[in-house]
């Protein structure tokens, strides 16, 4: 697409712009829902489709991967073949591919038709931002990305709740066969009401970079993915699959600098904006994912919580988000984004630092208004860094732009989950053994009769009972340690704010163009 190509969707009144909006948000879920909605269901999966605990986790680890993959080609294919058509391809191929899922007999079968779920649904989300920033004025803009933020930030809160509940209800298969509605919606209402983008021919793909950032991207996602489960660096495939992801991103820029026609349009860095949401993307995606990898757990193996009561708990804070998408959107109408940013992230890491007081005692009612306040802090950060990261970034380089972003945010979520899991694992067997320390006859407080009488170290039934009570609380401080590790990052990233400029100065500079005409 040519920097004077205006995209023909922007150009749609009233009914189309609405149902383009409808197919773009479908789209959003879709793929969102995809990210987590599984993961309650491998467990069931695991027997039915007869796979060894290794072989089940592929079911997650392939579509990840695919996913990172096919991220960053999407702003090069979209403006060589047609923003629609690969719209409706991708959304098709994605849909069929989650029936297949559903009807999969078997591991091998389920680890295929999930990498072309990864394929098809990589497009998804950076497509449909696109398709909502052209069909939108730059006064709107606040708006569109309140009502595509919403898909975004729902899909993955709601996703877990969603999968226990059909799950529970009905079978694993309709946690794969409930996307069917969506992209039957989605690829009809493209195809009536969407109009097609202009196509650069003269494009010629770069295999080589994308060559080497594919091998980067799916060596690092494979292990981060891994890690946890091989022990990291002691085992030789992790050490192997970072020195491929580091050769593979070496050459990656080496020839991007070198090359006329480089695989990624380094004009996007140019712009500040644009620079500044990529960082603040990586923060989301680093807090929002690994905080989400962490509350699962928590509810159901510390507090003791059935899936369907800890799927609703978590949905709460997706309520948060829901409300302060809502109204953020008016917002920034009257308070600069860097301040709505700043007080999004500050209102996060002040939830964080509630949980890092939770235990096993902690109540619903507490747990709900810290999960909805927390929601609420990433609400009023998603939409104003989405606005902002193409305030002033050049029309022709938008669909790019959307594959970027996407692609930082999986990428620091996958690095944020890694972490917090680690973190957890090596912190429990630590705070285990210092706690296990201090349980022996010698110790005092375990003398006392009220205590020995209930904990007797000289029975089976008594060091049994010690065992659970020394599991459960080193779980409680090793989440702790977790929620503060995630709090600090946060409050490290929110003096990065200065770097966004005044968004009401930037409105006042765009210029008036048939890209920004009203669209009603």
């Amino acid at each position: 697409m040519s920097p004077t190509t205006v995209p023909a969707a922007s150009m749609v009144p009233g009914l189309r712009r609405n149902m383009v909006t409808i197919c773009a948000m479908t789209a959003t879920i879709m793929q969102a829902l995809d990210t987590t909605i599984a993961n309650v269901a491998l467990p069931y999966m695991q027997g039915s489709l007869s796979a060894s605990q290794d072989q089940i986790n592929w079911v997650l680890t392939s579509y990840i991967v695919a996913a990172a993959i096919m991220t960053a080609p999407v702003g090069w294919i979209a403006n060589r073949f047609g923003r629609k058509r690969i719209f409706i391809i991708c959304s098709g191929g994605f849909t069929i591919a989650s029936v297949l899922c559903g009807l999969a007999q078997d591991i091998n079968q389920m680890v295929l038709f999930r990498l072309l779920q990864g394929v098809f649904g990589a497009a998804l989300v950076p497509l449909s931002q696109a398709v909502m920033l052209d069909s939108y004025t730059l006064q709107e803009r606040a708006k569109a990305m309140s009502i595509w933020g919403m898909g975004v930030m729902m899909g993955p809160i709601m996703g877990p709740s969603l999968g226990a509940w059909l799950t529970e209800t009905y079978s694993w298969h309709w946690v794969f066969f409930v996307n069917l509605p969506f992209g039957a919606i989605t690829v009809l209402g493209l195809i009536i009401f969407m109009d097609e983008t202009k196509k650069d021919l003269n494009l010629r793909f770069d295999w080589f970079g994308f060559t080497a950032l594919a091998v980067a991207i799916g060596a690092l996602q494979l292990a981060l993915d891994r890690g946890e489960q091989l022990g990291w660096l002691e085992s030789n495939e992790i050490i192997v699959e970072f020195i491929v992801s580091a050769v593979g991103f070496y050459y990656f820029l080496a020839h991007s600098f070198t090359t006329a026609r480089p695989f990624v349009q380094f004009a996007l860095f140019k712009d500040r904006n644009f620079v500044t949401g990529c960082v603040f993307m990586g923060v989301m995606g680093l807090v929002l994912y690994s905080t989400m990898a962490l509350a699962s757990p928590y509810l159901q193996n510390v507090i003791g919580y059935p899936i369907i009561t800890a799927g609703v708990l978590l949905a709460s804070r997706g309520c948060g988000t829901f409300v302060a998408m809502m109204i953020v959107g008016r917002l920034m109408r009257y308070i600069e984004a860097r301040t709505l940013i700043t007080c999004g992230l500050s209102i996060t890491a002040l939830s964080l630092y509630q949980m890092t007081g939770w235990t096993d005692q902690t109540q619903v009612p507490e747990i709900i208004t810290i999960s909805v306040f927390q929601g609420f802090g990433f609400g009023l950060v998603f939409v104003p860094l989405s606005t902002v990261a193409f305030l002033t970034l050049p029309g022709h380089l938008r669909t790019d732009g959307t594959s970027m972003l996407t692609l930082v945010r999986n990428v620091m979520s996958s690095v944020g989950i890694s972490i917090v899991i680690a973190q957890l694992t090596e912190g429990s067997r630590r705070i285990y053994a210092i706690l296990n320390d201090n349980v022996n006859p010698f110790n005092h407080a375990l003398q006392m009769p009220d205590v020995s009488g209930m904990i007797n170290l000289g029975t089976d039934k008594g060091r049994a009972m010690a065992d659970v009570m020394l599991n459960v609380q080193s779980q409680i401080i090793a989440f702790s340690q977790d929620y503060q590790l995630v709090m600090i990052f946060i409050l490290c990233s929110i003096p990065l704010a200065i770097m966004i400029g005044s968004t009401k100065a930037s409105l006042r500079k765009q210029p008036a163009g048939p890209e920004h005409a009203v669209l009603e």
